[in-house]
């Protein structure tokens, strides 16, 4: 019997050994990038660190530089607390031959990820690229997919497709660089003729309210018009309204979740890169207080928008509220920040969503989302 026993007693403890190992499961985190938003990238990647379990995942850091250098670090025992750390030193391993080696261990045997965790704001990382390259490579990753990171990224597409949902918008124009170059006058009397001042200027291609200037004249229409071009070769010029800024949170896959709404309420003139990330003059109220009727609407705009991109995973979805409670949605943002002063993730904390839960139920809709897409057949029988 003593036999019996301590042989049971031994697989039972193997058992634990086995299942708590399973258990972990190992995540890469990719940040950096060779985008405008580099930063907010980086800032983006440090909250995430302190918002994992450590003791249910294994991290792996997996750094893109501003200048599109891929590198590798080591596995990450705990959160990191500077950024600089998240550039590593000399534990790092650069990808200079090719981008995928990041599946590879020193030992040159297939490192097997049960998710990436795609952290890269902006372009050549939020709008799709990204998506598609870890498509083709056939891994599970948090966040929307292709079609929906892209459309998202890009204004004019992500309007057009709100347009066809029927969604609420204040009314904008948009041209490319060769047409400015070649139409000026043409295109500022266009306008002029479907919009009134003031008109907010955009990079179609960007976020993070990166190169956004605020006309109120022609002057200062063309010297916004030159900013954008700098950061996209489409741009968008939309319809100043006076209005409050209302944003909602959405997550989930095919039947998502929103969160309450929350006002944001800039100091300046409007919600720019500094209010945003760095001076902290922004002031953020969740729950913004809004009648039952509007809040309601909003939810059902806020589904509505992410359907219409086909998202997946999570959005931002923001809009405009006016003092007559109309509202129009201004845009979806596919990969909003983490950073401690995040909206996102402050939704869903008045929500009862924790931070550390809401990275755990992303992760897990990433891989329901995977293991979905694995029941499609690519062969025809």
């Amino acid at each position: 019997m003593s036999f019996v026993k301590t042989f049971r007693d031994k697989l039972i403890v193997l058992k634990k050994y086995v299942e708590g190992t399973k258990m972990k499961k190992r995540i890469g985190l990719l940040y950096g990038g060779k985008s405008a938003e580099h930063e907010v990238s980086l800032s983006t990647a440090r909250a995430v660190t302190g918002a994992l379990n450590f003791e249910e995942y294994e991290v792996y850091p997996i750094f893109i530089t501003s200048e599109g250098e891929w590198r590798r670090g080591d596995r990450l025992e705990k959160p990191v607390s500077t950024i600089e750390e998240l550039q590593f030193g000399d534990n790092t391993t650069i990808l200079e031959n090719n981008i995928t080696d990041f599946l590879i261990d020193e030992h040159g045997k297939s490192v097997q990820f049960d998710v990436i965790f795609p952290l890269l704001h902006g372009t050549n990382g939020e709008d799709g690229t990204v998506q598609g390259l870890l498509e083709v490579l056939n891994l599970p990753y948090v966040g929307n997919g292709v079609l929906a990171s892209s459309a998202g990224m890009d204004k004019v597409v992500m309007k057009q497709l709100f347009e066809i949902a029927g969604l609420p918008q204040v009314p904008y124009t948009y041209f490319i660089r060769s047409e400015w170059k070649n139409e000026q006058q043409a295109i500022i009397e266009r306008c002029e003729e479907r919009l009134t001042w003031p008109m907010f200027v955009k990079p179609a291609n960007l976020g993070s309210s990166v190169g956004i200037s605020k006309a109120t004249s022609r002057d200062e229409l063309k010297k916004a018009i030159e900013v954008a071009l700098q950061y996209d070769r489409k741009i968008v010029v939309e319809q100043g309204i006076i209005a409050r800024e209302i944003e909602l949170a959405v997550l989930g896959n095919d039947y998502p979740e929103v969160s309450v709404p929350g006002e944001i309420k800039p100091v300046t003139e409007f919600y720019d890169y500094d209010s945003k990330y760095t001076d902290g003059s922004t002031a953020l109220i969740i729950p913004a207080e809004l009648p039952e009727e509007t809040e309601s609407s909003l939810k059902d705009l806020a589904k509505r928008a992410f359907k219409a991109i086909d998202g997946s995973g999570l959005v931002r979805a923001d809009f405009f509220v006016t003092a007559d409670h109309s509202v129009y949605i201004n845009e979806v943002n596919t990969l909003p920040g983490f950073t401690p002063v995040s909206m996102y993730p402050l939704l869903w904390q008045h929500t009862n969503v924790s931070y550390p839960e809401l990275i755990n139920r992303l992760i897990t809709l990433a891989i329901e989302r995977f293991e979905e897409k694995q029941q499609l057949h690519y062969k025809k029988d």
